[in-house]
């Protein structure tokens, strides 16, 4: 990712610098919340990563919150909403998982510009549809209705969609990365396309420059442009349940999201990682890539790039993993290894490239 003010994520509005100095300053304010001396209530975990784990007197409650992003844009676009609320659930409960813990319920927080019933009810059908997926129960949420401060593509339909989901792990089961060991395989579990990142980059390239509309039909796409973007992100609950229930020794668990793989870096130990087999990348992918003339770089700093969600195991568990997946009817490969490297880079070794921070450059 370049730091060019010219470079395709800034034309599209994503500050990341000053994101990343906004919260600094937030988490040096916060953290003077946590309880001291340990106990119930403790914080448990350091800022930064997919959740915290707080004790519940010898239980861990794994907490996170996330929304959507601009893929509500996508949704208006299309006069679609019945699969929005997906995104929402997957996009919570899968950070859950990468402290090993089981997700068990979430609330949900729309703040809507004009509460129109048909809208919210199909709003609440994919929110359910998620439930469903990653076994978990919606008790609760808020509905606000702030017409000055929430706007859209579509005048009166614009909204928000945030969640906040909980769940539970053994506090000495807790998974952050912390006994990876170099060797260590690497298995990326594929996306469902896009997923909820990057949507401010492929608006501003797909619709902006290359003209496109979202009733657009291109022969390397299965689907219309709309439809295509506004493919759901995928849920990893029940393959990931499934491979822990089986004692497998889990050292990592990873949800690709903003940053793509640099995720990977987020993990606890020191080492690094190198990937010597990732997906060929899918047509949407490669579509953004070619009308947007943007670099490898840029495309695996900012996109998942086919993989949605990382799994590190010792090399002699690859296989169980491998097959866990497939059963529950999603692809899997071993795509790299943790390799030593203190500086926590990535290595892409297809394309050359070394990614560190929030940022690939070419090696």
């Amino acid at each position: 990712m370049s730091n060019d003010s010219d470079a395709p994520h800034h034309k599209a509005g994503v500050a990341v610098d000053r994101v990343g100095d906004a919260l600094k300053r937030i988490t040096a304010r916060l953290g003077h919340t946590w309880p001291q001396g340990g106990g119930v209530g403790s914080v448990t975990l350091p800022w930064g990563y997919f959740a915290n784990v707080i004790d519940l007197g010898g239980t861990g409650c794994a907490i996170t919150a996330d929304g959507v992003g601009s893929k509500v844009l996508i949704a208006q676009m299309m006069d679609r909403y019945d699969t929005i609320g997906i995104d929402c659930v997957a996009m919570n409960v899968n950070d859950l998982l990468c402290v090993g813990a089981k997700p068990i319920s979430m609330v949900e927080y729309i703040g809507v510009q004009d509460p129109h019933p048909d809208m919210l009810e199909a709003i609440s059908i994919g929110l359910c549809e998620g439930a469903v997926q990653a076994e978990i129960s919606i008790p609760g949420g808020e509905i606000s209705q702030i017409p000055e401060v929430v706007t859209g593509h579509k005048d009166g339909y614009g909204f928000d969609l945030v969640g906040m989901a909980i769940g539970v792990v053994a506090l000495d089961q807790v998974i952050i990365g912390q006994d990876l060991c170099v060797g260590d395989a690497i298995i990326g579990i594929e996306s469902n396309g896009i997923h909820s990142n990057g949507l401010t980059l492929a608006r501003k390239v797909l619709f902006e420059q290359g003209q496109y509309t979202v009733d657009s039909r291109l022969s390397t796409l299965p689907y219309t442009l709309g439809e295509e973007l506004l493919r759901p992100t995928s849920i990893y609950v029940k393959e990931v349940m499934d491979i822990l229930g089986r004692g497998v020794s889990v050292k990592a668990m990873i949800h690709i999201t903003g940053d793509g793989l640099l995720n990977l870096s987020r993990v606890k130990a020191k080492v690094g990682f190198r990937l010597d087999h990732v997906p060929e990348a899918m047509p949407i992918f490669s579509l953004i890539q070619q009308v947007g003339g943007i670099s490898h770089e840029e495309m695996f700093a900012v996109f998942n790039m086919g993989i949605g969600f990382c799994i590190i195991v010792e090399a002699t568990n690859v296989d169980c993993v491998l097959s866990t997946v497939h059963s529950h009817g999603k692809r899997a490969l071993k795509i790299g290894e943790v390799i030593p490297d203190e500086h926590r880079r990535v290595f892409i070794e297809p394309y050359r490239l070394v990614g560190q921070g929030k940022q690939f450059l070419k090696a």
